[in-house]
C-alpha cells in the first residue's frame, strides 16, 4: 500500500502544514460529521484525524464549494425570493472585543445574508459580513446577477435593503417589506435569553406590483434554523464558534453546498437544487470531495516546484 504525503505552505495561516493526505472514505465521514452539526474536536474524537488535518479539508472544501456555487448557479429561473440575515460572532461577541488580550482580526459579531427561493427551497446567494448598507449592496448584486427574470422580494424592515434592491434591481422587481411588531415576553417567558414576542405583522410594498399574499419570510426563516442545526459554529451557548473569520466563511460555504445538492429535503422528496433546476441528480458527500481532490489536482498542475511530494 502506497502513503503519500505532502509538504505545503498555507496562505491563509502564514506556516508550513505537514500531513498525511486522507483517503476519499475519510474526507467523506470528516465532512459529513461536519455538515451535520459536530465540532472540530468531536470530528477528531470520532474519526482520529488530528485538528489541523480536519481545519485544513474544511478550508479546501469550503473554496471548492464556494467556486461551484459561484459558477453554477446562474440564471436561475425563480418567482418569489426571501431574504434574511443571521447573527453569529467570531473569537468573541462584540460587546466583549475591546477587552480580548490577543486581538483577532475578525474578531466579533458576524452577519450571514441568505436569498432563499420560496419553491424548490434553494439557497440562491449568500454573503458573510457586516450588517451594514455596504454589505447589504454586495449581496444584493450578488443575488441580481444569479436570476434569470424578474421575481418578487419579500425582506424584513432592515433599512439596509431599500437602498440596496433599488440599486440593484432598479424597477425591475416586485418588492414588499414584512415589518413585525413585536411586544414584551409573558411574564412566565423573561429571561436573560428570551426574545421579544411577535404580536402582528404589517406588509409594505416597495416597488412593483408584489402579491401580498406571497409576502412572506417563514421560509429563510425556517433555513436559519437549519444553519443553526448543521454548523457547531451557530449553536448558541457553546465553545463551538468560529475562532476565524475565514474559516467561518468556508463552513458557510460547505454547509450551503450540502444543503443545496445533498441534503434530501423533507417536504419536496429532493434536493433544493434539482427542485430548482440546478442540479439534474441528488449529490452525494463524495461529490463535495471530488470537487476538492479536483481543486488539488489543479493546484498540484501550476504549483510544481513549491509542493513537494514523498512516497513511500
Amino acid at each position: 500500500m502506497t502513503c503519500s504525503f505532502f509538504l505545503s505552505l498555507h496562505s491563509d495561516a502564514g506556516i508550513k502544514v505537514s500531513m498525511k493526505i486522507l483517503d476519499r472514505q475519510t474526507r467523506c465521514q470528516i465532512l459529513h460529521l461536519l455538515c451535520e452539526g459536530n465540532s472540530i474536536r468531536s470530528v477528531t474524537r470520532l474519526t482520529g484525524a488530528s485538528k489541523n488535518t480536519v481545519i485544513k479539508l474544511l478550508i479546501d472544501a469550503g473554496r471548492a464549494c464556494m467556486a461551484f456555487h459561484d459558477a453554477n448557479v446562474r440564471d436561475v429561473k425563480v418567482k418569489r425570493v426571501q431574504v434574511d440575515e443571521i447573527w453569529a460572532f467570531v473569537a468573541a461577541k462584540q460587546k466583549n472585543v475591546s477587552a480580548m488580550k490577543q486581538p483577532v482580526d475578525g474578531a466579533g459579531d458576524v452577519w450571514t445574508w441568505t436569498a432563499l427561493d420560496a419553491e424548490s427551497k434553494m439557497i440562491l446567494s449568500y454573503f458573510v459580513g457586516g450588517r451594514d448598507g455596504e454589505c447589504a449592496m454586495w449581496f444584493v448584486d450578488d443575488l441580481r446577477s444569479r436570476l434569470a427574470g424578474r421575481i418578487q422580494l419579500t425582506s424584513d424592515g432592515h433599512k439596509a435593503y431599500l437602498e440596496a434592491v433599488e440599486g440593484a434591481f432598479g424597477g425591475d422587481i416586485d418588492y414588499a417589506i414584512l415589518h413585525k411588531v413585536y411586544g414584551s415576553s409573558p411574564e412566565s417567558m423573561k429571561g436573560k435569553y428570551s426574545p421579544a414576542e411577535c404580536v402582528g405583522t404589517q406588509k409594505h410594498r416597495i416597488e412593483g406590483e408584489p402579491d401580498l399574499k406571497h409576502v412572506s419570510t417563514s421560509y429563510v426563516e425556517r433555513s436559519n434554523l437549519t444553519m443553526r442545526m448543521h454548523m457547531r459554529r451557530f449553536t448558541r451557548l457553546t465553545n463551538g464558534f468560529s475562532k476565524k473569520v475565514e474559516n467561518h466563511a468556508y463552513a458557510v460555504a460547505l454547509h450551503m453546498m450540502y444543503y443545496n445538492f445533498v441534503k434530501l429535503h423533507s417536504k419536496l422528496r429532493t434536493s433544493p437544487a434539482m427542485a430548482a433546476g440546478v442540479s439534474d441528480r441528488l449529490w452525494e458527500i463524495g461529490d463535495i470531495v471530488a470537487l476538492v481532490e479536483a481543486e488539488e489536482a489543479e493546484v498540484d498542475r501550476t504549483r510544481g516546484p513549491y509542493r513537494k511530494k514523498i512516497s513511500d
